[in-house]
């Protein structure tokens, strides 16, 4: 008796768990429904490929979910409480909560660009009546609810039937074989750089496909190469909303110097002389703040005046920043001077197209390599017969170089916040800002009187001789960086008004392209040359930043959690976001998908 009751009881739960089963499949199902919304996102794909590859994903992810949701929070519970009216009852009510929050994602996402986070929640969560502004996201729960209890009763009276049939294997090597192939097609398009694939990447949430670019480039797959010279035709990307209406009077040349990890404090009569007496002669931003901490995040802002949130979308890859676009219209010619191989300014997509790169290499440090791209624009520049545009990017103060033989500056006593190794790292860092100091006072005498000259950091510098450590600090010491532009018949002066790194593009295409066209309809920032009272710079991307405001810094981490700080970035504060301005923070990194 005994042995038959715990037979039954085995049976029970068998019958309860292959109903689970089919259950987890059918929510994957409705996941796929819901999460279709995340296409009209993002764009439909442009190709057969890329409409093959976003239907194995759907598949696979949405079962897969469905599945682990099944694991974690039904299973369980058919093995302590085997009876079937609770469990069909308590699995409705399970799936229902799930795609619930999968809606509100695709809602989040939609107006925001990012999926639910602790950060994204509570910016939601203050924003609920500009979100849910229809009443069918009132009537959609009710549905889904109607809808599980249905299915649960209808999979529950049939479930012998489909067990007979012996469907279950062949779904699972379906949905298996659609997951598996997704992920072999992401790594092939990933290496190849298939951007209407790619492009996807972030689209649904806690995804993560499958990356091997460096095996594939190691068997002949190219990764620098790109498929396309213009932004896929389903993308709902509008850039610039409006075409650019422009007309110079005299063509001028201008040259912009990125330096990395130039700290906005450290330009001084000690440290930097000659650059110190060149600001006092130019146009002096004493409140500039870079978009990114790192290269590529940074010059993104920069060339393209748009958000650093921007940065990560595929589109961007493959369509060059209007400056680019209309620099090359009015006929100039453009030369882009640094130490990044070959392979590094693939990676930053469209952003340098048309512009003839002069890459120096040394084994020497970085240090002898600035000097061989000083020395490459000067020549360069000698040679040309037409208005050109230059950028120059220096690296000696990232790595905290010299050249062999360099007399430096006397040390100086370190501030008393660094530890010991950080004092040894201040004062190389200052003997490396010398060096690139006396590059400059070679450089610029000999630059023609009627160019224009930008002179920034593309981050400023936290000293750590960790990179990740460095690209991760959101601190005003990484992010705040001079901006000295020397423009003729302007006379010099100091502007105290907040600036950042989005702004450079708009006033090179307004003051020197002779653009009519509103800021807004191609960039986030506006002329740097006209007072603005922006009362927020976000820096970063879309998956690590921070937004500084008036008092306080908003610093959101990888996992979506978030810590707000003081204006000094001293303290945290323990308070609640202000969710106006980051509401509207949110939304301007959609707003070139929305129009």
């Amino acid at each position: 008796m005994i042995e038959r009751r715990k037979q039954m009881t085995r049976d029970k739960v068998s019958r309860l768990v292959n109903w689970g089963h089919w259950f987890a499949f059918f929510n994957g199902l409705l996941a796929m429904i819901i999460g279709s919304r995340y296409i009209g996102s993002v764009g439909q794909p442009d190709s057969i490929i890329s409409w093959g590859y976003l239907a194995l994903s759907t598949i696979g992810h949405y079962t897969f979910l469905a599945f682990i949701v099944y694991v974690i929070f039904i299973f369980p519970v058919s093995i302590i409480l085997p009876y079937s009216k609770i469990l069909r009852g308590y699995a409705a009510f399970v799936a229902s909560m799930a795609l619930y929050i999968l809606l509100y994602d695709t809602i989040i996402y939609d107006d925001y660009g990012i999926h639910l986070s602790p950060f994204a929640f509570d910016l939601a969560w203050q924003d609920l009546n500009a979100l849910l502004h229809s009443t069918s996201y009132i009537v959609t729960p009710i549905v889904i609810i109607v809808i599980e209890l249905t299915a649960a009763n209808f999979i529950w009276k049939r479930i012998d039937k489909i067990q007979k049939k012996q469907w279950g294997n062949k779904v699972v090597l379906f949905v298996g074989a659609c997951f598996i192939s997704s992920h072999l097609i992401h790594i092939w398009a990933d290496a190849a750089n298939i951007t209407d694939i790619t492009r996807f990447d972030d689209a649904y949430p806690v995804s993560y496909p499958a990356t091997a670019r460096t095996f594939m480039e190691s068997h002949g797959v190219d990764g620098n190469k790109v498929t396309s010279d213009i932004v896929p035709q389903t993308s709902n990307l509008h850039y610039p909303i409006e075409p650019l209406q422009c007309q110079a009077d005299t063509p001028t040349n201008v040259l912009v110097i990125a330096i990395d990890s130039l700290q906005a404090a450290m330009v001084d009569d000690v440290t930097m002389p000659f650059l110190s007496q060149y600001t006092r002669e130019s146009l002096n931003f004493t409140q500039h703040y870079t978009g990114g901490t790192q290269f590529k995040s940074s010059m993104f802002t920069l060339m393209y005046g748009l958000q650093g949130n921007y940065s990560d979308k595929q589109d961007f890859g493959v369509m060059s920043p209007v400056m680019n676009q209309e620099l090359i219209r009015q006929g100039y010619q453009l030369g882009l001077f640094t130490a990044r191989s070959q392979a590094e300014l693939a990676s930053t997509g469209a952003m340098f197209k048309g512009f003839q790169p002069h890459i120096s290499v040394s084994e020497d440090g970085s240090a002898t390599t600035d000097i061989q791209n000083i020395t490459a624009l000067k020549q360069w520049q000698h040679n040309q017969t037409q208005p050109w545009f230059a950028v120059l990017n220096l690296s000696a103060p990232q790595d905290y170089d010299t050249p062999v033989g360099f007399l430096g500056i006397e040390t100086i006593k370190a501030p008393t916040s660094l530890k010991s190794a950080q004092k040894v790292l201040f004062n190389q860092y200052r003997q490396s800002l010398k060096f690139i100091d006396n590059q400059l006072s070679q450089l610029l005498p000999q630059i023609d009187d009627n160019t224009i000259v930008f002179i920034t950091g593309t981050h400023g510098q936290v000293f750590t001789s960790s990179i990740e450590d460095a690209r991760r600090d959101l601190s005003p010491d990484n992010v705040k960086v001079p901006l000295i532009i020397h423009w003729p018949n302007i006379n010099p002066s100091e502007i105290h008004y907040r600036t950042s790194h989005y702004g450079i593009a708009p006033t090179i295409l307004s003051k020197v392209l002779g653009c009519t066209t509103a800021s807004e309809k191609y960039s986030s920032g506006r002329s740097l040359l006209e007072p603005n009272q922006e009362s927020w710079v976000y820096i970063g991307n879309s998956r690590e930043f921070a937004i500084y405001q008036k008092n306080e810094i908003t610093v959101l981490g990888r996992y979506g959690k978030y810590r707000i700080y003081d204006a000094k970035f001293e303290r945290r504060l323990n308070k609640k976001m202000s969710a106006p301005e980051l509401i509207q923070v949110m939304r301007e990194g959609r707003r070139l998908y929305q129009n």
